[in-house]
C-alpha cells in the first residue's frame, strides 16, 4: 500500500440561500497518483472535521472533467464539466435524493509534484436550486516548502 505522498489543503465556500456563507478549510495527508497519460487521481479520508468521518473522497482529475467520489458512510459521485449540468444521485440514510452539479468555472493544473483544482458550481437538491459552492484544492509533495 502506497504511503500518502501529499498535503492538500482545501478552501471551500457554500452560500446557500437564507443562510450565512459558510467558508471550510481543510488540511490533509492524501494520494495523488498518475491515472492514464494526462489523468490524475487524488484521495483522502474524511475526518471528524469533515463531519464524514469513515469515508474516502477521490477525484478523478481528466482533461475536462473531474468526477468526485465518496465511499463510506455516505455514498455520492458528482461530476463537474465545465458548462454542463450534471445529475446524480445521492444516497443518505433517510432516502436518496437527485442533486444537479452546474459548473461554471473549473480549472485544474497538476504534475506528478502537486498543483491546484478550483471548481465553481451551483447545487439543487431535488430539482430546487440550493447555492454556490466555490472550491480551491492545493497540492503539494511532502517535504515540499511552500513557495
Amino acid at each position: 500500500m502506497e504511503h500518502n505522498n501529499v498535503i492538500i489543503s482545501i478552501r471551500g465556500m457554500q452560500s446557500y440561500e437564507d443562510m450565512e456563507d459558510e467558508t471550510i478549510e481543510l488540511v490533509t495527508e492524501g494520494r495523488l497518483e498518475e491515472d492514464g497519460s494526462d489523468g490524475y487521481t487524488l484521495s483522502y479520508q474524511e475526518s471528524e472535521l469533515t463531519g464524514l468521518e469513515g469515508t474516502l473522497t477521490t477525484f478523478q482529475i481528466e482533461k475536462d472533467r473531474i468526477t468526485l467520489m465518496r465511499m463510506g458512510e455516505v455514498n455520492s459521485q458528482m461530476v463537474f464539466e465545465e458548462g454542463r449540468r450534471h445529475l446524480s444521485m445521492y444516497n443518505t440514510p433517510f432516502g436518496a435524493l437527485s442533486i444537479g452539479i452546474s459548473t461554471r468555472r473549473m480549472r485544474s493544473e497538476l504534475r506528478q509534484d502537486g498543483g491546484e483544482i478550483e471548481i465553481d458550481y451551483a447545487i439543487e437538491i431535488d430539482h430546487t436550486m440550493a447555492g454556490q459552492n466555490f472550491f480551491q484544492i492545493n497540492i503539494r509533495k511532502k517535504h515540499t516548502p511552500i513557495q
